[in-house]
């Protein structure tokens, strides 16, 4: 088995996409479910591009459970540091969509939030023979809203920490996971101060940070190494080492942005591992990696679902390409 050189951490459940586009939740009458939950798409996203990646999390045992774990292992993750909780359900999100793809997440059903499997992550079952030799930790700010998946988190910073493993976080904030919105700002700011790379979308970075310039999130930071503030089919910009720079978009036909992001996170973590520290210090090559996961992001839109949608490198490549021509 090869080891995996990113390992990512959090959750992983189905998104139930809205069938009708630009409906309110009530007025929805069919939903899809595909595969997702930001770590487990970039988990995903990374194997496909070439890069060996685990994924850490709880899910349910029971049948959804049993499907991701399937996917999981057909795609090639590792999931030695999969956990199975014995009746905490896996769990389901259900999002509506805009007519042009955008998505808003409508919540679980009706299952509490804290009930799910994903929030039940025990610290002490983390398997650290996967830190020994991994060059990236990927976690979100999700599961700092449970006791018991905080731990984790925690615990997980703590064994890359120890093993120089260098930790990627996207905020990834969603209100509807929070029973307790007063404490999540505070929480993820005391995370980002103990990691290496920090990715945001705009909205994010104006609500936490009020700015959306990178380098003046950076500032906040001091032990932050590299910021990626995404928007969207607008690109975004970027702080990396000494340099700065707008993210490049790319013109697609999208249908649906589910996993757009974490498609992003992992064509840079997949740059990264292949160019190594250069990456912060090439004003160039870091144009050309930002170029790359900005292609693997956009590509992720053009089809439904998050991780039915991923590309391979070849059908990034030839995207990059084929726009300089």
């Amino acid at each position: 088995m090869t080891n995996p050189e990113i390992i990512c951490l959090g959750e992983i459940l189905f998104d139930c996409l809205a069938d009708q586009l630009g409906k309110e939740l009530i007025d929805v009458t069919s939903w899809t479910a595909y595969p997702g939950g930001a770590p487990a798409n970039v988990a995903c996203a990374l194997i496909k591009l070439g890069t060996p990646a685990a994924f850490i999390g709880c899910i349910g045992s029971d049948n959804y459970g049993d499907q991701l774990v399937s996917l999981l292992e057909e795609i090639g993750v590792t999931i030695t540091g999969v956990q199975r909780h014995p009746t905490a359900p896996t769990r389901q999100i259900y999002v509506t969509r805009s007519l042009t793809g955008e998505r808003h997440f409508a919540g679980f059903g009706n299952i509490d939030t804290a009930q799910f499997a994903d929030t039940k992550l025990l610290a002490q079952n983390l398997p650290e023979s996967l830190f020994i030799n991994a060059k990236y930790l990927v976690i979100g700010t999700l599961e700092l809203a449970y006791p018991k998946s905080k731990k984790a988190i925690y615990q997980a910073i703590e064994l890359a920490k120890k093993h120089q493993v260098k930790v990627f976080v996207d905020i990834n904030w969603r209100p509807v996971f929070w029973d307790n919105l007063e404490i999540a700002e505070p929480l993820i700011i005391e995370v980002l101060h103990q990691v290496d790379f920090i990715k945001c979308s705009l909205e994010e970075a104006q609500e936490l940070f009020k700015t959306e310039n990178a380098k003046e999130i950076a500032q906040k930071f001091p032990n932050v190494t590299g910021i990626l503030v995404t928007a969207g089919e607008k690109g975004g910009t970027y702080y990396l080492g000494e340099n700065q720079g707008q993210i490049p978009a790319f013109p697609v036909n999208v249908v649906d942005t589910t996993g757009a992001g974490d498609s992003f996170v992992a064509g840079f973590l997949h740059q990264c591992c292949l160019m190594g520290d250069r990456v912060l210090e090439d004003e160039i090559m870091v144009k050309e990696v930002l170029t790359y996961a900005s292609a693997v992001g956009a590509l992720t839109t053009t089809k439904p679902g998050a991780i039915a949608a991923q590309p391979c490198d070849k059908e990034v490549t030839d995207l990059i390409r084929g726009l300089n021509l």
